[in-house]
């Protein structure tokens, strides 16, 4: 088991992730995000559940969100981490926000108990689309990502804390708007 703590999309203007979810699928063995049971989000930290205690994580989700707003977030292109297996992935347009979460998650839990992809310096912000291309579905992916050419706003409204695998939300805080 992992311990996560995250930044997730509840609201209706995530249906378009949810849309290139089920476009991206296509390309994979079995619709990876649509089995995976839970909204699009941010993961800021992944913690083997050994190394740290569910409380532990709750408590720097909580001190991360506590002062903090929903965040609106662009989306202008797809990515990939090349793997194996071959991951698509949106980017966010402006990160300045997403960093700030994760350099406080970074500071209230050492991040030597993080997961390598997500410590400071090595986390790349990303909404992810796909888990499980198949090579043989692997250029068809990459061509889909490239064509990409459109903008997608998305309302981040919860911070949460979860276990995997299967997705369990330990803990939660609603953010509250931001200005207008």
């Amino acid at each position: 088991m992992a311990i996560a703590i995250n930044v997730r999309a509840d609201g209706d203007s995530s249906s378009e992730v949810e849309q290139l979810w089920d476009q991206v699928a296509a390309f994979e063995d079995e619709p990876s995000m649509r089995t995976l049971g839970y909204r699009p989000h941010f993961t800021l930290a992944i913690y083997d559940s050994l190394a740290i205690e569910e409380d532990t994580a709750r408590q720097a989700m909580l001190s991360a969100a506590t002062s903090e707003v929903q965040l609106r977030i662009e989306f202008r292109r797809i990515r990939w981490f090349v793997g194996p297996p071959l991951v698509l992935w949106m980017e966010p347009a402006d990160d300045v926000a997403l960093r700030r979460w994760h350099a406080s998650v970074s500071a209230a839990i050492d991040p030597a108990y993080c997961r390598l992809h997500y410590r400071p310096g090595q986390w790349i912000p990303h909404c992810t689309l796909g888990t499980r291309i198949i090579d043989g579905r692997r250029h068809d992916a990459i061509a889909f990502a490239g064509s990409f050419n459109r903008s997608i706003s998305v309302l981040f409204d919860v911070a949460d804390c979860v276990v995997f695998p299967p997705v369990r939300v330990v803990a939660e805080h609603k953010l509250p708007a931001g200005l207008p």
